[in-house]
């Protein structure tokens, strides 16, 4: 009984730290825009904008999913570049947001109605599930840092 009882404690500390995220992140406009990403909730906002703001800090959206670890290491020799596993650099909290992320956008997100439908059809086609799932988080990190840089929400158009 004791121990159902600190479960059920935990479980109302839990649905309210999540209540609270949910409100911080209504209440910010950086938030709001990343919330318009499939695969983005709360959690992976407020993580993101508390970590780098508006997305200034980085050139270009290849940076940002670098600096998270999404992106393949490189060994290039004699002029040819070899692409290895991802990086795995960066912090792997947030990272593991933005895979978890990838992971339910290829669950359930319809893809007649986004323009990365095709893409995703295609990968899953000739690459095995976890590829897929850490280049959809990837795709996810480079829309995000556009989505936070220009200011504008995520429009998902189909192609």
């Amino acid at each position: 009984m004791e121990l159902r009882e600190e479960w059920e404690k935990l479980e109302e500390q839990i649905e309210a730290t999540n209540r609270e995220l949910a409100h911080s992140a209504k209440k910010d406009n950086r938030c709001q825009r990343l919330l318009t990403l499939p695969g983005i909730g709360p959690l992976t906002a407020t993580a993101l904008t508390a970590a780098i703001g508006n997305g200034t800090a980085f050139r270009k959206s290849r940076d940002l999913a670098a600096w998270l670890g999404l992106v393949p290491r490189q060994h290039s020799t004699g002029g040819k570049a070899r692409l290895l596993g991802i990086s795995k650099r960066g912090n792997p909290y947030r990272r593991r947001l933005f895979i978890h992320g990838g992971r339910a956008v290829l669950a359930r997100v319809k893809r007649e109605d986004h323009a990365f439908g095709s893409w995703l059809d295609r990968l899953e086609g000739r690459s095995p599930r976890n590829v897929a799932v850490v280049a959809m988080a990837n795709k996810l990190a480079r829309i995000a840092w556009s989505v936070l840089t220009s200011g504008r929400p995520y429009c998902a158009t189909v192609a």
